[in-house]
């Protein structure tokens, strides 16, 4: 597990495939994704299983916060990970998802975001981490710059999303900046 304040990360469980489906099935939750076909239980079955023989460094993790510090419990809200690692030139692309909309605009995922770069780039020693942002994804953009992204440039209208075109913003951070915080 990788703790940190109110958060912890771990690995995914078939127990919380029922709430990817929910979340991914929600067309305000997706917004931010490149989904846009419904998805069903037997499809997030299979990705699960197609996820056990990914490499661990690779596998997403179930993002679990801790709303009330004074109480014990832990809430599944999402997921997060590192995609296409490349061990040669030391970087990963970055993803999260937080499905519970309940705990949107709390900080939640800027403190994911920052332990997730403290993971990389202590424990995994990448060297750059970068993510991919819709451009009117504002919320996330906001939260990605608290964790301290920078913005790299942009995939002009590459995203098709709700009838028009969107920019897709490309943010990164080294490994020599996230220690400069």
């Amino acid at each position: 597990m990788i703790i940190g304040d109110q958060i912890r990360l771990r690995g995914i469980e078939r127990e919380d495939l029922p709430s990817f489906v929910k979340w991914l099935n929600d067309p305000e939750v997706r917004q931010g994704l490149s989904l846009i076909m419904p998805l069903s239980l037997a499809e997030e079955e299979d990705w699960f299983a197609n996820v056990l023989k990914q490499s661990p460094f690779e596998r997403p993790l179930a993002i679990e916060i801790q709303p009330d510090p004074q109480k014990e419990g832990w809430v599944f809200v999402g997921n997060c990970g590192f995609i296409g690692i490349d061990w040669q030139n030391r970087l990963a692309e970055i993803g999260i998802h937080i499905g519970e909309k309940e705990y949107w605009n709390q900080g939640y995922g800027t403190k994911v975001m920052r332990l997730m770069l403290k993971h990389g780039f202590e424990h995994l020693n990448l060297h750059r981490l970068w993510l991919r942002v819709f451009k009117n994804n504002l919320r996330a953009i906001r939260s990605y710059e608290k964790a301290g992204f920078t913005l790299e440039g942009k995939f002009r209208e590459a995203q098709y999303f709700e009838g028009k075109y969107v920019d897709v913003m490309i943010m990164s951070m080294l490994h020599s900046e996230w220690q400069d915080q």
